[in-house]
């Protein structure tokens, strides 16, 4: 035999002679997970099969805690004994806090719960769930829902409307119609109806009959009382950091023409490249290494990964409160502002009386927003994100043409809003609903759409949304339109 042949065998050979002791032991499912995959694989074989190639299945609680501080993915100290040892299967998830969850049940013998909630899943992620709860997402249906401004805006768009001689007539929005449009990213209330039998190709089936279900909303509300859909970002049953960190995830909501995050990032010289180099990536290492698991940063890179550079130092720690590194909420309602203190906007009361971060003529509640000395922490924050790859007067020029965005956006929408309210004197809308009419429907274009599409063609370098796709283009015409039309009203053409 050749030495170079014997050199290449060798590692083979050493581990076909290794004694049995010496391999690792196969990871124990428990008795009650067994027999869940009995049924389950049969039935279900896409969900098993998911929940096969995860990281749940394949480690436990124990070992994931013996990891090095900065390489953990669980973050509680401890957990349940009947926990410690065994994969985290369908019983460890669906069996959490039975006492608390409306839609525990008995199926086949076993206590079950439907939903599995975040506070179910902070049994082993306690300071996820933490930053999670008082975040903007975790409050997103109670944004919409508490608040009379939001909740009657989406109450108006998902409305049927029906033409009765000369008029439309609009009927109240259908609970269908608003869970599968706002709700489905926002949230919605799961509550349990009752028991009822379910026909299925495993026979008759007795479960909770749940309201506006299925839905992974991120501000949903569980039948625990919890807020939030972990599966929103981690799809079960793999729950793939890997799946959380691509932006494709990020596109199911955060879409044009009101929050074209993904739609600008794909056009930006950033998008570019991770469309190009995806596949070179490591996507699911923690912490995730900048220039050596990826070179080109995601939604996730910059707004809540656990950053560090190739020999450790730490540049951005983990956070699920995606706004704890942003310190201006370019989304306006109606202008951009500083970041809110607490995730529950609804209760946000500004000088007027209005439940909106800035008053109609911009005047900021900034009572209940962050102050300069906050805004500024966060900024550095995200400055040391990008100065991972670029320069710092890279990154100063970056965030200095951003501001003046927001400001001359802002003044654009300002402008918006002095016509509208011209129109309202002339009778042309009725601002009880600012929503409602045709001019008011212009008005909402000039910040849902356009202004807040400038702002993120800004702020993530997709140049034609900020001019020619729902930018500046858009915020002039939009504007002269709004402009001309109450002129003409002001000014009715003479009789002849």
């Amino acid at each position: 035999m050749s030495t170079g042949l014997l050199r290449r065998l060798l590692p083979t050979l050493i581990l076909c002679s290794a004694p049995l002791w010496s391999q690792p032991a196969a990871p124990v499912i428990s008795e009650e997970t067994k027999a869940c995959l009995d049924c389950h694989a049969t039935f279900q074989p896409g969900v098993v099969e998911d929940w096969r190639h995860s990281l749940h299945a394949a480690t436990t609680p124990t070992l994931g805690m013996s990891k090095p501080a900065l390489e953990r993915r669980i973050s509680a100290t401890e957990v349940p004994e009947e926990l410690r040892n065994v994969v985290i299967g369908c019983y460890e998830c669906h069996s959490r806090n039975t006492a608390a969850h409306r839609d525990a049940f008995d199926h086949f013998g076993y206590t079950i719960n439907v939903v599995v909630s975040p506070n179910d899943c902070a049994t082993c992620h306690i300071t996820e769930r933490e930053q999670y709860a008082p975040s903007k997402k975790a409050h997103a249906l109670d944004n919409l829902e508490k608040n009379p401004l939001y909740h009657t805006l989406v109450h108006y768009l998902t409305s049927q409307k029906k033409v009765e001689g000369s008029k439309l007539v609009q009927q109240p929005a259908s609970e269908t119609a608003i869970g599968g449009a706002c709700y489905a990213c926002h949230g919605t209330k799961v509550e349990v109806l009752a028991l009822h039998t379910v026909s299925t190709a495993a026979g008759d089936v007795e479960v909770p009959l749940l309201t506006n279900w299925p839905n992974q909303g991120v501000g949903r509300v569980n039948p625990d009382g919890s807020q939030g859909a972990c599966t929103s970002c981690h799809p079960r049953h793999s729950f793939s950091i890997e799946v959380a960190r691509k932006p494709h995830t990020c596109s199911q909501c955060h879409l044009q023409p009101d929050v074209p995050a993904w739609d600008v990032y794909v056009e930006s010289k950033h998008g570019n490249i991770m469309m190009s180099k995806e596949r070179e990536y490591t996507w699911d290492r923690v912490p995730w290494l900048v220039g050596r698991d990826f070179r080109v940063p995601t939604c996730a890179s910059c707004h809540n990964s656990l950053l560090a550079t190739p020999d450790g130092n730490v540049i951005a720690e983990r956070s699920h409160d995606f706004g704890s590194r942003l310190w201006v909420r370019i989304f306006g309602l109606p202008y951009a502002h500083p970041q809110p203190k607490d995730g529950a906007t609804h209760v946000i009361r500004n000088a007027d009386g209005q439940p909106l971060p800035t008053t109609f003529a911009n005047i900021p509640a900034s009572s209940f927003l962050i102050d300069a000395g906050e805004q500024a922490q966060r900024r550095e924050t995200m400055a040391n994100v990008c100065r991972s790859c670029h320069s710092t007067d890279w990154t100063l020029q970056h965030f200095a043409a951003l501001d003046t965005a927001v400001v001359e956006t802002n003044a654009m929408t300002l402008a918006a809003t002095q016509v509208l309210g011209e129109g309202w004197k002339l009778k042309m809308a009725d601002p009880k609903n600012p929503f409602d009419e045709s001019l008011e429907h212009d008005w909402m274009k000039q910040w849902i759409f356009y202004a807040n599409s400038t702002r993120y063609g800004y702020a993530m370098m997709g140049q034609d949304y900020a001019a020619f796709k729902n930018g500046w283009w858009d915020l002039n015409l939009n504007l002269q339109k709004m402009h001309e039309t109450v002129r003409k009203a002001k000014s009715p053409p003479t009789k002849r």
